[in-house]
Order: C-alpha cells, then sequence, then structure tokens
C-alpha cells in the first residue's frame, strides 16, 4: 500500500510474465486489502512469498543470500508531488538506470558493530559498514554534502574579511571568536543538516502509506531491517529535504537572543562536579535496552567526514568510543553476569556523585523507563534491569520517598503502533536515606506494603497510568516502602535482597488487584475466571456450568446476558466484535461490566473517543468497576503473551479520559459516572 487514505489509496502491484516480473502503481482501494497490506511478507523475521511461484521463502534462505552479497533492490513506484498532494507513479525503468549509475567517490566503511541486536548487522542480512546501509545515490549525496562543508567553510570565512570581520586565525575549537571561528561555526550547522537528511536518507527510511510521508531511520532507537524503503530527494520541497533540515539549525540560531547563550559540556557521570548544589533531574541508561555508542556511529561518520578538520580532539577517534558507555552490553564483558557487574558498579558510582553535589534543598529526580520481565522459580517475576538499576540507588545512599509516572513517550513512535509498549517514564524521587533509618523484619516489611500498596494503586489507577505502565509504576510505591528502612532482614537475618523485594511488592500487587474481582458482578467474574483459561475460544460446556456454580450464576443466563455462546455443548465468550450494534446499557435487564468493557472496546474501534463517550454517558456508576477490569484483563493478556487481546484493552485506558470528559459532556448528572 502506498496510501491508505480514505478517498486516496494507491498501491503498487505485481504484473507477472512468465519468469519476470514487474510492478504497476493503481489508484483506489485493491479488491484484497488484507493482501495489499501484507505483500509478500509472511511472518517475522526474512520469511517471505514467492512472487512468481507462491512458495514460501525460508529465512534461512535470504540471510544466506544476503551474506553472500547476492541481495539487490529494485524500484517499485515513484511519489510526486501534484498540485493536490501527493501523487504515485509506476517505476520507470529510466529512473532506475540513473539510480544505478551513481558513483560516489567515498564511503564510511567503518566495520559496523555485528554482536549487538539494535543494529541490521546484528541480525544476519549483509550489512557490514555503515555504507551498506545507503544506496549509491543517497551515499553521492551525503558526500558530496559532506565535501561542501569544508568549502562553505573557506567561502564563509574570506567573505567574512571582506565585510570587515577581524580575524586573529584563533579556531572555534580553542574559543575563537573571529572570521575562522565564526566561519567554523557555521559548517558546525551546516553540518547537522547534513545528519538530519541522513537521518531520512538511508535503505532504513520507510514510507508512512497512513500519511504519505518518510517515517525516519531512527523511529525507535534502533536499526531495524526494512524490506521496502523509501528514498528521499533531498532537493524536494518535502520530507528529507536539506534546506527543511537547514532551516531547523537555523531556528536555533534565531532564538538564541530570546533564550540566551547555550553552552554544553561532556564529563564521566561519576566523577563530574558540574551538579554541584545544583537541582538534579536525570535520565539515566536502561540496564542492556539501548546501546547508543554502537546506534551513534551512525551519525557520527558523516559529522567526522564534515568537521574533523573543525574539532580534531572530538573527532580524533575513528568511530566513537564505547568502552566506557554505562550499559549493560554482555558482548563488550564476555558474559551477562560481568555486564550487570559493570552496570552496577558504574551506576552506584554516578547516583552516589549525584547524591553527595545535590543541593540539600531538593531531591534528586531520577526518570527510568525500563520494561524488562524474567520468569524465575515457577511465577515469580523478576526485572534485571529495574533490580540492578534500584540497588544502584540504594548502594549511593538514596531512600525513594516517591514516585510519579510521567506521560513521556509518543503514541506516533515506531515502537509504540501496533504494540503494548511503555507510554510513560517512572520518575523516582530520591532524598539521602536518613542515618537513624530502622531495620525491621520481612513481616513488618510486608505488613507496610499490604497496607500501602492498595491505596498507592487505587491513586495510580484512577489517575489513568496506562495498563502496559501499572507494573512498572506499583515498584515505585512499594521500594519507597523499601528503602525507608536501613535494612530488611529475613528470618535467618540475611537482608531482603532487591530481588525479593521486587518479588514481594509484585506479589502485593497481585493480591490488590484480585480483591478488586470481589467488586464484579457474578457473570463477570465467572467472565473473567473462564477468559484466563480459555480466551475467547470454545470450552466444554460442562465445566462452564460447574464454575457458574461456584460464581451464583448460570451459563443460560449469561446468554441471556449477551456476552456468551452456547451451542453444540460447546460454550466461548463473545469477542467485541460480535457484540451488537444496538446495546443501550440503560434497558439492559442484566447489565454486567464485563459487556460494558467489550462494548466500549466495539465503539471505540468503530466510531473513536466520540461515540465511546457516548456510550460511556449511559453507564453510571458501572465506569469505574469496567476500568479496573479492564487493567485486570490487560495484565492477564500480557502475562499469557495474547499481544492483540492486551492491546485492546490498554487502548481502551488510554483513551479514558477523553471517553469521560465526552460522557460528562453528553449528560446532566455527571457525578454518577465517578
Amino acid at each position: 500500500m502506498l496510501s491508505t487514505k480514505k478517498g486516496k489509496e494507491a498501491y503498487v502491484e505485481p504484473v507477472i510474465n512468465g519468469e519476470k516480473y514487474r510492478f504497476v502503481v493503481k489508484t483506489g482501494a485493491p479488491s484484497d486489502l488484507v493482501s495489499a497490506k501484507r505483500g509478500t511478507k509472511l511472518s517475522r523475521g526474512a520469511n517471505f512469498e514467492c512472487l512468481l511461484s507462491g512458495a514460501p521463502i525460508s529465512s534461512d534462505y535470504v540471510k544466506k543470500e544476503s551474506m553472500s552479497g547476492r541481495m539487490g533492490s529494485c524500484l517499485m513506484a515513484i511519489v510526486a508531488e501534484g498540485e493536490r498532494g501527493r501523487v504515485y507513479l509506476s517505476p520507470s525503468k529510466v529512473h532506475e538506470e540513473i539510480a544505478y549509475r551513481a558513483n560516489p567517490t567515498w564511503k564510511p566503511l567503518q566495520e559496523m558493530n555485528r554482536d549487538t541486536t539494535n543494529l541490521v548487522s546484528g541480525r544476519g542480512y549483509g550489512f557490514f559498514s555503515w555504507a551498506d546501509l545507503f544506496t549509491e545515490r543517497q551515499l553521492v549525496a551525503l558526500t558530496t554534502f559532506s565535501d561542501l562543508v569544508g568549502e562553505a567553510i573557506r567561502r564563509i570565512q574570506d567573505d567574512s574579511v571582506t565585510k570587515g570581520l577581524p580575524d586573529n586565525g584563533l579556531p572555534l575549537h580553542e574559543g575563537g571568536t573571529g572570521a575562522t571561528a565564526y566561519a567554523q561555526a557555521v559548517g558546525l550547522y551546516l553540518a547537522f543538516a547534513i545528519s538530519k537528511i541522513s537521518n531520512t536518507g538511508s535503505s532504513i527510511t520507510s514510507w508512512m502509506n497512513d500519511r504519505g510521508a518518510l517515517r525516519e531511520t531512527f523511529a525507535r532507537q534502533a536499526i531495524p531491517m526494512n524490506w521496502s524503503f523509501a528514498e528521499a530527494n533531498p532537493f524536494s520541497t518535502t520530507g528529507g529535504n536539506f534546506m527543511h533540515a537547514l532551516k531547523k539549525g537555523a531556528m536555533v540560531i534565531e532564538r538564541l537572543p530570546v533564550y540566551g547563550k547555550g553552552w554544553s559540556t561532556q564529563a564521566d557521570a561519576s566523577t563530574q562536579g558540574i551538579s554541584t548544589d545544583k537541582l538534579i533531574s536525570t535520565d539515566p541508561p536502561y540496564y542492556d535496552n539501548i546501546g547508543y555508542a554502537d546506534l551513534s556511529d551512525f551519525f557520527y561518520v558523516w559529522l567526522r567526514s564534515s568537521l574533523v578538520s573543525v574539532f580534531p580532539d572530538l573527532f580524533k577517534t575513528i568511530a566513537v568510543p564505547k568502552s566506557d558507555e554505562l550499559v549493560a552490553t554482555r558482548y563488550r564483558h564476555n558474559n551477562t553476569k560481568a555486564a550487570e557487574s559493570f552496570f552496577l558498579k558504574g551506576m552506584t558510582s554516578a547516583i552516589e556523585c549525584l547524591s553527595k553535589g545535590a543541593h540539600p534543598g531538593f531531591p534528586v529526580t531520577i526518570y527510568y523507563a525500563f520494561k524488562q520481565s524474567e520468569s524465575k522459580k515457577g511465577s515469580e517475576v523478576t526485572s534485571t534491569g529495574w533490580e540492578t538499576f534500584l540497588g544502584a540507588v540504594i548502594k549511593a545512599g538514596f531512600s525513594i520517598t516517591g514516585t510519579w509516572p510521567m506521560r513521556t513517550e509518543g503514541t506516533g513512535r515506531i515502537l509504540a503502533i501496533g504494540t503494548n509498549a511503555l507510554a510513560s517514564s517512572i520518575v523516582l524521587v530520591c532524598r539521602p536515606r536518613h542515618s537513624s533509618a530502622p531495620v525491621v523484619s520481612r513481616r513488618e516489611f510486608l505488613k507496610s506494603l499490604r497496607d500501602e500498596l492498595p491505596t498507592s494503586l487505587y491513586l495510580l489507577q484512577h489517575g489513568n497510568i496506562a495498563p502496559t505502565d501499572l507494573a512498572q509504576a506499583a515498584i515505585g510505591p512499594g521500594m519507597k516502602v523499601y528503602t525507608r528502612y536501613a535494612k530488611v532482614l529475613d528470618a535467618t537475618d540475611q537482608p531482603v535482597s532487591v530481588r525479593d523485594a521486587l518479588t514481594l511488592i509484585n506479589q502485593v500487587c497481585d493480591e490488590v488487584m484480585d480483591e478488586q474481582e470481589g467488586e464484579f458482578d457474578e457473570d463477570s467474574r465467572w467472565a473473567f475466571s473462564w477468559f484466563k483459561q480459555y480466551e475467547f475460544s470454545e470450552g466444554e460446556y460442562g465445566v462452564a456450568e460447574t464454575l457458574s456454580k461456584a460464581r451464583n450464576t448460570s451459563v443460560s443466563g449469561m446468554v441471556e446476558a449477551g456476552i456468551l455462546a452456547s451451542k453444540g455443548g460447546k460454550v466461548r465468550l463473545l469477542r467485541p466484535d460480535e457484540l451488537p450494534n444496538d446495546w443501550d446499557p440503560k434497558t439492559d435487564n442484566r447489565l454486567t461490566v464485563w459487556e460494558a468493557v467489550h462494548h466500549l472496546i466495539r465503539v471505540l474501534k468503530e466510531d473513536g473517543e466520540q461515540g465511546a463517550g457516548r456510550l460511556a454517558s449511559k453507564l453510571t456508576s458501572i465506569a469505574p468497576k469496567a476500568r479496573e477490569l479492564c487493567y485486570k484483563l490487560y495484565t492477564d493478556c500480557e502475562r499469557k503473551k495474547r499481544a492483540g487481546d492486551a492491546l485492546s484493552y490498554n487502548a481502551l485506558i488510554q483513551s479514558w479520559p477523553e471517553i469521560m470528559g465526552i460522557a460528562r459532556s453528553g449528560q446532566d448528572t455527571q457525578g454518577e459516572i465517578f
């Protein structure tokens, strides 16, 4: 699909002629929209369907061919600017031949790290150097722009002297302010513009068919494989053009008089003194989530090409230095344990430095948006990233006095599209632990958790934190209890570790969520129990009837309620898209929390937040219970890796404030909703 905009649909269709094929572009909606969206991709990875025979092509075969240098590319369509928007044209052989004739005079041949999963080079698709991420035509454009930075600096310097600007020859990196330094400063912003167009000028750049626009290489903090890429025109007047990138940099300069002089410096976080007596808010590395240094080389190779003569010390290395980077990368430390130890030691030193230097009148706030869970010892769930990071915070002498979930991630980023990605960062509010902090037993710690976590979870849910974030956010109130003590001792007088504390926090959170189930009606409690085992699949009638007796309901009653189908000795829960469009909760004689949730999901998908809001205005006092059930359903789906259903529940909660706002505006007696 080239465009999925309603009324402006366009798509690529292959035309098969014996053992050859070509592509043509057609406008309007395709007869088979599902196939058009899927293309020849069968599943995740490099699994495809042969265009000619229809036979499956395995991932192993594709990787073998690409690693042997036998993977090419061909032109599928041309996107042009028309009088009334985008115009989609069939590929031209002339255009393709012109592209293949491109011959760059230089290439960034520095090797990519093949050990990291953040880069396509680590996935076995024949990408060995940074140059491999660009087409020959893209390389010609970028190398030409890079070469012209030096020429522009020389011309600006000459023009500046001609216009009367003094020149003592002192360069920018030595603090110069004359014509030489001025010209180099302008060259710096030109290099920034090249960095920006490299982000939309690689073979990883994709096409957003819902917007008719380019999606940049770094749509997330990784360089994933992209099987159908869009090649931007740097001389156009639309996305990915050089003048637009240049104007973005100029905006910074234009606003300098308003915001004052800007400055930046680089220092080791564990030894720096910059933060002394300052109010500190910091966003540290997230364990092993992102290989910042490895990814930075994508831009570094182009910046170095343009600016090595301007900042010789900054660009003295061929690639970005990596050994001191504070992330738990296994391949740099031979094994996971050594990487974890490196991260813990370094993070402890860094946070200790912050703790000692921070202004005593203010807390230190630390952002942490990390999602990594490992299942160990049966049902015990731990998070190595959180455990190691919190261990560093505690070792540095901090006590967590508060936690705030803060919405920091946009829903449009590629990581969040179609996934249950974190939407928030958890902000830890830290102060030095008091010297008189008490020592308590594990039993006392557990009692404090059970006393305090229910209120904390209630506030998080009613603050509308997304279900994807709830488990991470609940760590905060739990660790607030844990870190108020000097030590928590088990029955053998051994300290309860951070890992064990996290396990207990998760355990109490589950208990609190289970207690909420008691507030639901009998039908909804039955449906939730059935869902945990069968989802929306069929199960035996006899099993369903037995469970219904334990929940004080009946199968026939739930069929009448409109949440269950029963036929041929089998029963199953109705999916949201199977529910009736004319449902009215005000006339429903057997209203359930379960159907309220799933009707809201149905209407949200069909009519958006406006439609869901109109329906919610009729739910009155059942609305808050529907939200609580939604949290429970999401948690169950995520634990059992049912991403599709989890996505629906997460989407409903994220839209909840807007839905309730619309509901309030649509009725007179608003208080009943809450």
